[in-house]
């Protein structure tokens, strides 16, 4: 499966408690459409670091690498470009 899809079932099974893929779009902010708040960020900052291997430093946790599913693909894909 791929790290999108990955993401995806996240959000969808854990925020907006649905299977529905049209119910997400990945360029969608997720602060700004009220899918996740701040502690959702954190959330999900946990399970990139478990699911991906991946460590999120606080000054990366900026809107710009996680307030959207193509964000967050786009992040881990620099982060494991640079390991």
């Amino acid at each position: 499966m791929s790290v999108e899809q990955q993401i995806r079932d996240y959000i969808l099974e854990n925020y907006l408690f649905t299977d529905d893929q049209s119910a997400l779009i990945n360029g969608d902010s997720f602060l700004e459409k009220g899918i996740l708040d701040s502690t959702g960020i954190l959330e999900v900052i946990y399970f990139i670091e478990d699911e991906f291997g991946v460590k999120v430093e606080d000054e990366e946790m900026i809107p710009e690498n996680l307030d959207s599913v193509d964000n967050i693909v786009a992040f881990i894909g620099r982060k494991n470009a640079a390991a």
